[in-house]
């Protein structure tokens, strides 16, 4: 296996200044600029308040989902999950868009220790919204212009609700990628339209619940291949829920007129994959590459790609999503792309993969900037939505920087952080306080968040938090890098 310390792109850590990364940026060609210096105080770009449906925002920064794979079987928050969520709370951000992803019932948990919402665990979840506020009072002094939400979620493909290990899909139609990826059965039927409509049911009775505990809005997650997103690129599918775009957006369409009907005054937000690309896979050196699309063209399994190259995004129909939320009361749209699972360089940038990736075939910068641009791109056609941007934790120590450049030319609305929270949940904080940043807590994008769950552990910063470091998980973590370390060596 190839070093990725030896891939042709200088690590955001080798740019000492703001000025080196700008040259960086402007070398590649780049649309995207940082800020030499952070603004403080009221006047601050990242300061100023926002108006999201009938509330206000106290800041520009957004915590996005992040899930520890670490609740109970029964859905329930553990320890673990109540330290992430009080760090959440600390972290100053004004916007905590979900929490992390909560299944709607039992088949849509995308691993056996997913957050569940019913009847049973709804008092839990109320406690866990509390403790965040809790945490962000004492943190901040007040809790004015915070807005806590929750993402509802069901994995669809990427279910396992029962064996961490063992996937139990939910399809909407057959991808001959992704299929044979996954070893999908060829008898395995999709989904049915009265299977899909219990959902529908589903997805509006936990959100009544979300509104129930308190929380005041609720994210119909569309993203990162999950169903919400599959949805979106089911094309082939006949019926409904399938076909042309009405149909496609069927699923969102009664959700949210349900959510309107039945639980008034709860704001409704979409994370979006924006677009797809086709899946990578690991080629000469194990450097990323996509997957041979040979006799599939026109393409008919992605949203908001070029059918004629799926390699090329095309935001003709994303666009037309975000006019549609909009007519729907959609408050806010999340932007991201991509899947962690098929295109993890897309969705995620890092300098270094997980253990079941593969080396980046890009500079990470390039990833950044092209959903910081996706964002704007939607945001000059829909100036009337609200837009969260994503793809930030890469940039590191000039993530603060990059944000008020961003917001202050009018890119976007808010700036989410993801992983950057795990390690260095205080970063939109001290960059809103004008304090030094601790870089010993800047996340390097090392990927072990992702390996630990794709290793069948809880997720976390094992490099950088103490605790996940030292725990049982992160022991066993190091091994199983070891043996991935020693199996690639032997591999040459």
């Amino acid at each position: 296996m190839s070093d990725p310390l030896n891939a042709e792109f200088p690590k955001i850590a080798s740019l000492k200044t703001v000025d080196a990364l700008n040259a960086r940026l402007a070398a590649l060609g780049l649309n995207l600029r940082a800020d030499s210096d952070l603004q403080t105080g009221p006047d601050a770009p990242m300061a100023q308040p926002l108006r999201l449906g009938t509330r206000t925002l106290g800041n520009r920064w957004c915590i996005h989902p992040m899930e520890g794979w670490d609740g109970t079987d029964d859905g329930r928050p553990s320890d673990w999950t109540r330290r992430r969520w009080r760090h959440f709370g600390q972290s100053g951000a004004k916007l905590i868009w979900g929490g992390e992803a909560v299944a709607v019932r039992q088949d849509g948990r995308a691993n056996p220790h997913q957050l569940m919402i019913n009847e049973k665990t709804v008092g839990d979840l109320r406690d866990l919204r509390e403790l965040l506020i809790d945490e962000h009072n004492k943190a901040t002094g007040r809790t004015n212009g915070l807005l806590v939400g929750l993402q509802l979620t069901h994995s669809g493909r990427f279910a396992r609700p029962n064996v961490k290990d063992r996937l139990e899909p939910k399809i909407l139609y057959r991808h001959p990628i992704l299929d044979k990826r996954y070893g999908l059965d060829a008898g395995l039927a999709v989904v049915t339209d009265d299977w899909i409509e219990d959902l529908i049911d589903d997805f509006i009775r936990a959100a009544c619940l979300a509104r129930e505990a308190g929380y005041e809005f609720v994210d119909i997650k569309h993203c990162h291949g999950y169903l919400g997103h599959e949805f979106l690129s089911a094309h082939t599918r006949p019926g409904p829920y399938g076909g042309n775009f009405e149909n496609r957006t069927r699923f969102l369409s009664r959700i949210v007129e349900g959510i309107t009907r039945n639980a008034p005054g709860l704001l409704v937000c979409v994370r979006l994959s924006a677009f797809d690309h086709v899946p990578f896979v690991g080629g000469p050196g194990q450097t990323g590459q996509p997957a041979d699309t040979a006799g599939l063209l026109p393409y008919r399994y992605g949203f908001g790609v070029n059918p004629d190259n799926p390699r090329e995004a095309d935001l003709a129909e994303p666009i037309q999503f975000v006019r549609l939320c909009r007519q729907l009361g959609v408050g806010a749209i999340n932007v991201s792309c991509g899947s962690p699972y098929y295109n993890p360089h897309i969705q995620r940038p890092a300098a270094f993969p997980p253990s079941d990736g593969y080396l980046p075939p890009e500079d990470p910068l390039i990833g950044a900037a092209r959903q910081i641009e996706t964002t704007a791109a939607l945001k000059r056609a829909c100036g009337e939505m609200l837009f969260v941007g994503s793809g930030y934790s890469y940039l590191q120590d000039y993530l603060p920087h990059v944000a008020q450049w961003v917001v202050r030319h009018g890119m976007a609305d808010i700036v989410g952080i993801g992983r950057m929270v795990l390690s260095y949940w205080r970063m939109p904080g001290d960059a809103l306080a004008g304090r030094p940043m601790e870089r010993k807590r800047i996340c390097r994008t090392f990927s072990d968040c992702t390996t630990g769950p794709r290793s069948g552990l809880i997720s976390g910063c094992f490099p950088l938090d103490e605790l996940y470091g030292s725990s049982e998980s992160g022991q066993e973590l190091r091994t199983i890098k070891r043996q991935i370390k020693q199996q690639g060596h032997a591999g040459g």
